[in-house]
């Protein structure tokens, strides 16, 4: 890709997730960002913002922000209360993980399934079913007394999490002018990370004082909250409306440099989240924290990874994917160092740190690339497209958490590092590739 900024019209700066972001996870996120804010429609046509009173568009805006960080706040509450889980319903650490990696595996199948088999549907009627059936999840987790009916939870709503933002960002184009649109959807997706702060930090101090249930309450009157609102307030019609077959959109799956680039995610990403995801048994059993400590910590590090979402953006903007190759060497030796590390407090939090901070580094820039190629060569595949970061950096999340898992079970928690670092080298294997395929795309058609 190249590192002009001005390939690609917007360039927000996700946060993560997950998913939410990037999250975002997700969530959380960038090529959902890009998705929302073409220029153009898939036919070609202009977009403008709907007629509305600019208040009601300001309120629309802010409740795509409060839909974010729901959605991060359902998909991160369970890395803070891992432990109070495993306890509560006699089963394993390693198998409590299950419910990070099967919530994160259907967000990275039924994301890209339900854009490409759902083309013909309206926008509105999609958000209504897909915040029905977020709800309806998040009741299930909350009520939820064994093991197996809290997997089927999670499961249902990694199923809807990411076509649910992905249909909301499309709001974005007719609600803001195009100069304002990359500021909000920034904001959009950094309202995973202040739910990875807020979910993972409050939820562990919630399941320690009461009981796990309670946390999961919280997340579901905010879904319950937001959702209806959002069906209340945002617009009926919009450009997005048009219909787009399957193979119009399958079509972006023809080219290398997007395929590649997905793998980027699933190792990158899984590199990260074979210590992520286990990170609050890492703080209590390895570092000896208590309570309040390990909060304070989570809590710091989500502050760290918000950080992480606003300079992937400006990396991106300045030297593009190529800079991925430097930022994952960076990455394996933080790892390396947690592994070599053990338990010194001090110098294994200031690497925990070193690893939030380039949590988020890839999503833009990988981003970019599925946006800016789909733009140009695939116009249909605009929605497909905008499902592509948050697929992959789930199947990402869902990858690590396993081999997580693995290692917990086997050689031990301790060993997380060294294997996340293993996995952050071939991660820099394939930016190099993806770097090689995208210049010689660009050559070939220029």
């Amino acid at each position: 890709m190249s590192s002009n900024s001005t390939d690609v019209e917007t360039n927000p700066s996700p946060a993560g997730a997950v998913a939410g972001p990037a999250a975002t996870a997700a969530g959380p996120a960038g090529a959902e960002v890009k998705s929302a804010t073409p220029s153009t429609s898939a036919s070609g046509a202009a977009v403008t913002p709907g007629r509305m009173s600019p208040l009601r568009a300001k309120v629309c805006v802010a409740l795509l922000v409060l839909l974010g960080f729901s959605l991060g706040c359902s998909e991160f509450v369970i890395i803070g209360i891992e432990s109070d889980l495993a306890d509560a319903l006699g089963v394993s650490l390693s198998t409590t993980g299950q419910l990070i990696s099967m919530f994160a595996l259907p967000y990275a199948v039924m994301t890209p399934v339900l854009a490409l088999s759902t083309g013909r549907f309206k926008r509105y009627q999609l958000l209504v079913a897909y915040c029905a059936l977020f709800c309806v999840g998040n009741l299930v987790s909350a009520v939820a007394q064994s093991f197996g009916v809290l997997l089927v939870s999670r499961i249902l709503i990694g199923s809807v999490s990411g076509a649910l933002l992905a249909v909301g960002l499309t709001y974005i184009p007719e609600l803001v002018q195009p100069r304002k649109a990359s500021m909000v959807l920034s904001v959009v997706y950094a309202s995973y990370s202040v739910a990875m702060v807020v979910v993972t930090s409050v939820g562990k101090i919630v399941a320690d004082t009461l009981n796990w249930h309670v946390a999961m309450y919280g997340t579901l009157v905010l879904a319950l909250a937001i959702c209806a609102t959002s069906v209340a307030l945002l617009p009926r019609k919009g450009a997005t409306d048009e219909p787009a077959t399957f193979g119009e959109q399958a079509r972006i799956f023809t080219e290398p440099a997007v395929l590649t680039a997905m793998l980027i995610f699933v190792f990158g990403v899984g590199s990260t989240y074979v210590f992520y995801g286990y990170v609050t048994p890492y703080l209590e059993n390895i570092l000896g924290m208590q309570t309040m400590q390990v909060s304070t910590t989570l809590m710091a590090y989500g502050a760290v990874t918000f950080v992480s979402n606003l300079l992937g953006g400006w990396i991106d903007s300045r030297f593009g994917i190529k800079a991925l190759v430097v930022t994952f060497v960076a990455q394996g030796l933080a790892l390396l160092g947690l592994y070599l590390a053990g338990s010194a407090t001090v110098p294994a939090l200031a690497l925990v740190f070193c690893v939030a901070l380039l949590m988020y580094l890839a999503s833009v820039p990988c981003a970019s690339l599925f946006m800016r190629t789909a733009r140009r060569r695939h116009p249909k595949a605009m929605t497909l497209a905008s499902s592509l970061e948050p697929m992959s950096f789930n199947v990402g999340i869902s990858f690590g958490t396993a081999v997580g898992g693995a290692v917990v079970a086997g050689p031990g928690i301790q060993s997380v590092g060294l294997v996340g670092a293993m996995l952050s080298v071939v991660a820099c294997a394939l930016a190099a590739l993806t770097v090689h395929l995208d210049r010689k795309t660009r050559t070939a058609r220029a």
